[in-house]
C-alpha cells in the first residue's frame, strides 16, 4: 500500500488524525513557526500539504493572500471550513509536487509534508519552490524528528534537499527535541 493510500484511509476514518486541533505538540509547533516568520506581513503565501487547515488559519492573519492545498479530499473539505470566513484564503485539492499553483509567493510554508514524499519528489518540490519564491521571500520548513520506517527522508535531509534544489540559504534554525524548524531565504 502506498503512503498516499494509507493517508487517504487514515483521513477516511479520523477527521483529525494527528490531533491538529487538540495536541500541545501541534499548538507549540504552530506558535514557534509563526514566531519564526521574519516579516510581520506577506503579500502572497503558499502552504502545500495543509491537511485540515489549522496552520492555514493561523497564517491567514499574516498574509494578504494565501493559497493552501492538500491531495486528500476530506482534509481539503475541513480546511475550507476552517477558512470559510476568510475571502483572501483559497484551499485547492492538489497533489504535491505533481501539481502546483500558478504565481509567485513571498512566503512558502512546508510543514510535515516532505517526509511523505520520495527523494525525487522532494527534489521536485525544491525546484518548484525555487521557481515560485520571490527574491527576498521566505521558505519555512518544519518537520517532526521521530523515526518512521515508511518515510524516505528524515527531516534534516528533506530540508537540505529542498534548499539545495531551490537555491536557498538558511537564515534561522530551531532543532527542538521533537521537530526541526528552519527558515530559508532566496
Amino acid at each position: 500500500m502506498t503512503v498516499q493510500k494509507q493517508l487517504l484511509d487514515l483521513y477516511a476514518h479520523e477527521p483529525d488524525p494527528w490531533g491538529f486541533l487538540s495536541s500541545w505538540y501541534e499548538r507549540r509547533k504552530y506558535a514557534l513557526t509563526l514566531a519564526a516568520l521574519p516579516r510581520e506581513r506577506y503579500r502572497a503565501a503558499y502552504e502545500p500539504g495543509c491537511s485540515i487547515g489549522v496552520l492555514t488559519r493561523l497564517l491567514a492573519d499574516r498574509c494578504d493572500t494565501l493559497v493552501a492545498s492538500d491531495f486528500i479530499p476530506a482534509a481539503v473539505a475541513k480546511a475550507r471550513e476552517q477558512v470559510a470566513d476568510l475571502p483572501h484564503v483559497r484551499v485547492d485539492e492538489l497533489v504535491t509536487p505533481r501539481e502546483w499553483p500558478v504565481g509567485t509567493f513571498d512566503l512558502i510554508v512546508v510543514s510535515e509534508l516532505a517526509y511523505f514524499l520520495q527523494p525525487d519528489e522532494v527534489r521536485e518540490l525544491g525546484r518548484l519552490i525555487g521557481g515560485s519564491i520571490e527574491a527576498g521571500g521566505s521558505v519555512v520548513m518544519v518537520h517532526w524528528l521521530g523515526p518512521i520506517d515508511a518515510w524516505a527522508l528524515p527531516a534534516a535531509a528533506a530540508h537540505a534537499c529542498i534548499a539545495d534544489a531551490a537555491g536557498l540559504s538558511t537564515t534561522a534554525r530551531l532543532a527542538d527535541e521533537r521537530f526541526l524548524l528552519e527558515v530559508f531565504a532566496r
